[in-house]
Order: C-alpha cells, then sequence, then structure tokens
C-alpha cells in the first residue's frame, strides 16, 4: 500500500458491550462475528484514559482542527451516567488546547431520562437515535427479547429530547431499511418527529449471507428508497437525507457525505470496551474476525492502526473497488458500495457491492429527477457565463478580506470602503471584477497571505488601482488615492504612468479620460487608451471598426502571464498596428464561418495578450482550473502569420477558455478519480479533462475545418460512460452531441444544394 497515512478523524468508543433489546437485523450480536461475547460490558477507566491519551497525540501530530467521538455500544446508555461523564470528562481534558471536539452518542434512547440529557448539555454530546418508522415498521426488529415492542419507550425518549432545553441535542434518526415496510408510511414517521437528520442504512449483508429480496427485485432496495425520495421532495424536502445529499453532492463533482458511498478514504476507528482497536464495525457482518487489527489502545498509537493493510485497504479510493466497478459510470456516486456487502468468501472483498444494482438505480433515479437542479444557468445559456465567472472572483476577494482581518492597510481599507459603497450601483463592479487579470492577483495576495510572505499585504495594497481603473473605464465613481509601485502609478486595463519619487498618486474619472493628481506636481490629464503624455504608457486597443469587436491589447499587465506559453514583452506601435491588421482580416472570415461562435466571442472577448512564442508542442497540459488562470474574455495569442490562421487562433482559444470557465463555475468535472480512457487524437490513454478539452474544441472547430470532426463521435460516446462526469458535465455532453448534428445536418444540406445547382 503506497501513499500518505489517513489520520482519523472520526472515533467510535465502545462504552457498552450489551444491549437491552434483541434486535434481529443487529451485526453486533446476530452476524458472523460474535466477539462482543469475550469483551467486558463497560468500558475501563484505564481503557478511557488511554483512548482520550492515544487520540489527542494523533491529533496533535496531524494538526487535526476537530475530531469526533461517537460513543455506541451495544447500548451505551447501559455504561450509566457516572462512567459517561468520566469519558466526557477525559476526552475534554486531553484535547483541550489541541482540536475541537464533536462529542456524539447513538442509541436506542430507551435509558433515556433528563439526567443524562443534563449531562450531554454539559458537554455538549449530541444524540442520534435508531427508529425504523412507525410502530408496524419498527416491531419487525427493534424488539426486546420477550418479544415486546420498544416503540412507545423511544417515542417517549423523542419527546423529551425535543424539548426547548434539549433540542440543541437533538442529531438525528437512524434508520434501517427493510422492503417489506412501506416506504411511505416509514418516512412520514420519522418526519413526524421533526430530527434535524434522517439517515437510511442498508441492513448489512454479503455475497454470502445476501440481503432479504420478498419480490425477488434486484432493484427493491433502490425502488424502495426512490419513493421515500419522491414523497421527501413532493414535502419540499424538510429535513436533510444524508443518503439522498451523499447523491446530490457526487453528481455535482462534490465529496461524498457517508462511508457507505462514494471513494473518500476511510478515516474512522473503532476502541472497544476492553481498549482493542478495530476497523469498522460493520465489518462483523463479514466473518469473525474480520474487523481485528491485532492492536489496542494501552500499547499502541492510532498512527499504527492506520498503517494496517484492512485499514489501507479502504483508503486507496478508486484503487480499492473491483475491476466491475473502476470502468462503471456511477462508481464516484456509489464509490463501490460498503467495503463490507462486497465480501465473498471465494475472494474477500474484489467483488461488487452486494446492492450493485439497488445502488445504481438509486443513484441514476436521483439524478433522472434532480439533475437540471445540479446543472449551472451558464451551461445552458451563454448570457450567463460572465456573470458567474465574476462572482467566482468577487467571492475571492471577499475571502481575501477576511483573511487580512484588518491588516491590509490604509490603502486597502479605504479602497474597500469605496468599493462597499459603489455595490449598488453594479457597473463598476462588474468592471473590476470583471478584469481578464484580477482574479490572478487575488489568488497571488491570498497564497502570500497564506504562505506568511512578508509581501502579502504590499500585494493585497493594489486594490485601490484596480478600483480607480475601473471607475476610469466607467467613466463614473469615486476619486480614488492609489500607491505608486517604485514611483509608477499602474492602472490595470489603462497602463501605467512614471512617476520618479511619488509614493502616492490621486486618480478622478475626468469624461472620456482621468486627471492623475499628485502632492509635488501639477495634474495630468490622461485621455482614455491615449497617447502623447509624457511618462504614460497606455494598454493599446485593437478592432472597433467594421464591425470588428474593440478588444485590448494589453502587453502591461503584471499578472498577464497566465497562459500556456510566456507572455510577449511591450509591443513597438508597428507590432501593434500587425495585430489591428490581423484582426481586421480574420473576423470576417470567422463571422462567414461560423456566424454564432463569432457572435458569441464579440459579446465576451474583452482581451488580447500577445504571447512570446505559441503554446508547447504535444498535448497540452490537463486543463479545466477550478479557479485558476485568466477570467473569461482574454485570450492569450501568438501573433499569427494569416488572418485565416488568427480566425482559427481565435475560434480555438475561445472554445478553451469557454470551456474553462464553463468548468470554474459549473464543476464538468469532478476531481477525486484516477481514470484514463482512450482518445482517437492520442497513443495512450489521457484524462478526461484533457479528452473533454479536445472533443470541446473540435467540435467547435468543424466550422472552419471540416477534418476536424474526425474521431469525435468515439471520443462522446468515451466520456458518456466516464465516471467524473458531473450532472453538469452530462448536460454539457448532450450540447455537444447537439452542436455535432446540427453541423454535420448543415454540411450535408449545402451538399445537397450544391449538387443541385450543378
Amino acid at each position: 500500500m503506497t501513499g500518505p497515512l489517513v489520520p482519523f478523524r472520526e472515533i467510535v468508543l465502545k462504552v457498552h458491550s450489551r444491549c437491552d433489546l434483541a434486535c434481529d437485523h443487529c451485526y453486533i450480536y446476530e452476524h458472523a462475528d460474535q466477539s462482543w461475547r469475550t469483551r467486558p460490558k463497560a468500558i475501563s477507566d484505564e481503557a478511557i484514559t488511554w483512548t482520550a491519551l492515544r487520540l489527542a497525540e494523533h491529533a496533535k501530530n496531524h494538526a487535526l482542527p476537530s475530531v469526533s467521538v461517537i460513543l455506541h455500544g451495544g447500548e451505551p446508555l447501559l455504561a450509566g451516567p457516572a462512567r459517561l461523564r468520566r469519558v466526557c470528562e477525559e476526552l475534554t481534558r486531553a484535547l483541550d488546547g489541541i482540536a475541537e471536539l464533536d462529542l456524539r452518542i447513538h442509541t436506542n434512547g430507551l435509558q433515556l431520562s433528563p439526567r443524562y440529557l443534563d449531562l450531554f448539555a454539559e458537554y455538549g454530546l449530541k444524540v442520534g437515535i435508531s427508529l425504523d418508522g412507525d410502530r408496524a415498521a419498527n416491531d419487525r426488529h427493534r424488539r426486546f427479547a420477550d418479544g415486546r415492542t420498544s416503540h412507545p419507550l423511544v417515542l417517549k425518549a423523542l419527546e423529551l429530547l425535543r424539548q426547548e432545553r434539549y433540542r440543541h441535542l437533538y442529531l438525528g434518526l437512524l434508520c434501517t431499511v427493510d422492503v417489506a415496510n412501506d416506504p411511505v408510511a416509514v418516512y412520514d414517521a420519522l418526519a413526524e418527529l421533526e430530527p434535524p437528520r434522517i439517515d437510511f442504512l442498508l441492513p448489512h449483508a454479503t455475497w454470502d449471507q445476501p440481503p432479504a429480496r420478498p419480490d425477488g427485485s434486484p432493484t427493491a432496495y433502490a425502488d424502495w428508497l426512490l419513493t421515500v425520495f419522491d414523497r421527501w421532495d413532493a414535502d419540499g424536502r424538510p429535513v436533510p437525507v444524508r443518503l439522498f445529499e451523499s447523491v446530490f453532492s457526487t453528481l455535482a463533482g462534490g465529496p461524498s457525505l457517508t462511508e457507505s458511498l462514494g471513494l473518500a478514504p476511510t478515516d474512522l476507528v473503532v476502541v472497544e470496551t476492553d481498549g482493542a482497536l478495530e476497523q469498522v464495525d460493520s465489518l462483523k457482518s463479514a466473518y469473525e474476525g474480520a474487523a481485528a487489527t491485532g492492536f489496542d489502545v494501552l500499547r499502541h498509537s492510532f498512527d499504527e492502526v492506520a498503517a494496517h493493510p484492512g485499514v489501507r485497504a479502504r483508503q486507496l479510493g478508486l484503487a480499492s473497488v473491483s475491476d466491475t466497478c473502476h470502468d462503471c459510470p456511477v462508481v464516484r456516486s456509489c464509490g463501490g458500495g460498503l467495503y463490507t456487502h462486497r465480501y465473498r468468501t471465494a475472494n474477500e472483498f474484489d467483488n461488487t457491492s452486494v446492492y450493485c444494482a439497488d445502488l445504481e438505480a438509486l443513484i441514476r433515479g436521483v439524478e433522472q429527477r434532480i439533475g437540471g437542479e445540479l446543472v449551472p444557468l451558464a451551461i445552458t445559456e451563454p448570457g450567463a457565463l460572465l456573470a458567474d465567472d465574476q462572482d467566482i472572483t468577487r467571492m475571492l476577494s471577499g475571502t481575501l478580506t477576511g483573511e487580512l482581518a484588518g491588516a491590509g492597510g490604509p490603502g486597502w481599507d479605504e479602497a474597500w470602503e469605496l468599493l462597499l459603497a459603489l455595490d449598488e450601483s453594479g457597473d463598476v463592479l462588474d468592471r473590476l471584477w470583471g478584469h481578464p487579470y484580477t482574479r490572478n492577483w487575488l489568488t497571488d495576495t491570498l497564497a502570500a497571505l497564506r504562505g506568511g510572505q512578508p509581501d502579502a499585504v504590499a500585494l493585497a495594497g493594489r486594490l485601490p488601482a484596480y478600483l480607480a481603473a475601473a471607475c476610469v473605464r466607467d467613466g463614473s465613481g469615486p476619486v480614488v488615492r492609489v500607491p505608486c509601485d517604485g514611483g509608477v502609478l499602474r492602472l490595470p486595463a489603462l497602463g501605467e504612468l512614471t512617476l520618479d519619487g511619488t509614493a502616492e498618486a490621486v486618480v478622478r474619472p475626468d469624461g472620456d479620460g482621468f486627471l492623475v493628481e499628485t502632492a509635488d506636481r501639477p495634474p495630468v490629464r490622461i485621455p482614455l487608451h491615449g497617447a502623447g503624455v509624457p511618462g504614460w504608457r497606455a494598454v493599446r486597443t485593437v478592432g472597433g471598426r467594421d464591425g470588428v469587436p474593440l478588444l485590448l491589447l494589453d502587453d502591461l499587465d503584471p499578472y498577464r502571464d497566465c497562459h500556456e506559453a510566456p507572455a510577449a514583452a511591450r509591443l513597438g506601435d508597428d507590432e501593434a498596428a500587425a495585430w489591428d491588421r490581423l484582426l481586421a482580416g480574420a473576423w470576417p472570415l470567422l463571422r462567414a464561418a461560423a456566424p454564432r461562435q463569432a457572435a458569441e466571442t464579440a459579446a465576451s472577448l474583452t482581451t488580447l495578450t500577445p504571447l512570446a512564442s505559441a503554446a508547447v508542442p504535444g498535448p497540452r497540459r490537463p486543463g479545466l482550473p477550478e479557479n485558476g488562470g485568466p477570467a473569461y474574455g482574454a485570450l492569450g495569442l501568438a501573433l499569427p502569420a494569416t488572418p485565416e490562421a488568427f480566425a482559427a487562433e481565435l475560434l480555438e482559444g475561445m472554445r478553451r477558455a469557454k470551456l474553462r470557465a464553463l468548468h470554474r463555475v459549473g464543476g464538468l468535472l469532478a476531481q477525486d478519480g484516477q481514470w484514463h480512457h482512450p482518445s482517437p487524437w492520442a497513443p495512450a490513454p489521457v484524462p478526461a479533462s484533457v479528452l473533454l478539452e479536445e472533443v470541446y474544441v473540435r467540435i467547435g472547430l468543424t466550422a472552419l475545418d471540416p477534418g476536424a470532426a474526425t474521431g469525435t463521435g468515439t471520443a462522446l460516446e468515451t466520456l458518456a460512460r466516464a465516471p467524473e462526469l458531473t450532472a453538469a458535465g452530462h448536460t454539457l455532453l448532450a450540447g455537444l452531441r447537439t452542436e455535432r448534428q446540427a453541423d454535420r445536418d448543415g454540411r450535408e444540406a449545402a451538399a445537397e444544394e450544391g449538387g443541385g445547382r450543378a
């Protein structure tokens, strides 16, 4: 097993090994492992002390901000208030000043009383209660040994827990699914108790001991859960249901929210009443000793358990699933199912889940029902992309403000106050957040601040320059005091003015230009993108005539060097004129061949940044960054030789820029898989990000080069099966299929028309 140890963030502490119920579906007492028979009933003082010490040591060594400890059993309340107090005291004392302690208890609730709840309130210990639904459902399994019902006593406990003075301790309800029960009646009974959360749990089963399927349906559990989903959804989703929300999260590219689904590595360890350290409890359903490690808290650290081969096997993510699961489109969401549910004597855990068909049907069923909710508007409405991409920059600025915590200096503070005052007007701030390199400055500044670099505050001090430039470009807004960088006033998207020896300048919008005022020289008026002012170097523009969009030719911004090749140095006037001339020739070609894409480019492209040379030959680096790179609207290009080449570069560049912006705002691909896929255009398999970018660009380029479409059909089929694609990614893929077909239909119609004329 390779890779770093995954520290334990969740500890299940068995405080009592016996139970006052005789549930016939309990994995502790009714399944393969019967080790409970040899363990002490209650946890010893020594085991409590050593658990607290080992946990504090582990949290400190791994700098864990918080750890969760779940008091469990058997039935943990049988340990009694005095022993539970001892547990809370020792854990709280040991972790004080090291990590935040999240204390929880999972109980059947039969013993719950004000005496316990007052103790739990003292330590902030949250209570989760097991309940399988209404009385008929609960009595099917959760009974006393003599067959009596437990349901009224559980309801009484919940009535107590829901009182105002204890409600803050109410963690939620845990319900084990039985498909013989009425799903709607079960859900209604649970929802009526107003839990903060409901957990639906599949009954533990293996291929040796498969789950009950009364009607023989391979998707009986999915059908049951989807019936609950429909009721929950129709009710307005009044309570979080962790199983459903985990599917939501993974379909959107996020993490799983439960160990029973997803590919996240396990970070849980169990401490038994005798101090033995074991793997996750559910393994007791597989075979005798399946959860054992041979370690205990008296003699071993948690790190030693984390290195155990059985623990590591459940931390390998994609590498831990069977070959069948590895290539399944829904493996990101199901994660191959709970590790225990894969067990078969013949080959142990190298199998699909015994609930495989259920999990696939559940995930696909949820996606069919709510997939549209998980798709940002920008994926289907191109006009929303610019605003959504700007929102990422806006949020980064808020993050930076929070992390500066008042230490940004007077320049930052004054500019931020002005910015807040402008918040309702919108236009100036749209220019600020829409400038293609504002985000690069923010991410660099955040990285410097988090890395403790001494220049972090100085970097943050560039905010006034960005604000002043936005006001000038808008032609309105406040007067802004801007620090000079080494005697140079740098205004993004406008230019730079050399003011030797000047530390600060005042920038004032003035019609179609702006005034620069300093303490030691007369005011200077500079026309917008104009020249002829001593010491002023403007960011020039190209286009703006005969239907060609007006674009900035930015060869000055200090944060522009973020493209796939180095940015060029300041251009000479003749070089800038060549850019203008070639753009004027390229634009009519692009508009004639790809009118829809040309219109979209005209509406979103703002900036061309000259590059020193073309991108390095060979496969492009995997793209689709989360936040990095320029904002949507900026392209970095080396000067093409001909208008035809310029048109192709514009189209390809905008396709790549748009796809990356779509991924930033929509999360097209999840980032937690290590899949590689065959590509029609590469000799070896490539990541989905590379394949998606290539097919997206090629379909766009077909308007200029019909040959670019070769292989795109195969690539689309491959991507349709890629587990990394989120709901947003699948929506984009559907759009690409439509675009590809429309292009083929258009070319066939043109060919037929041409043949008819001949």
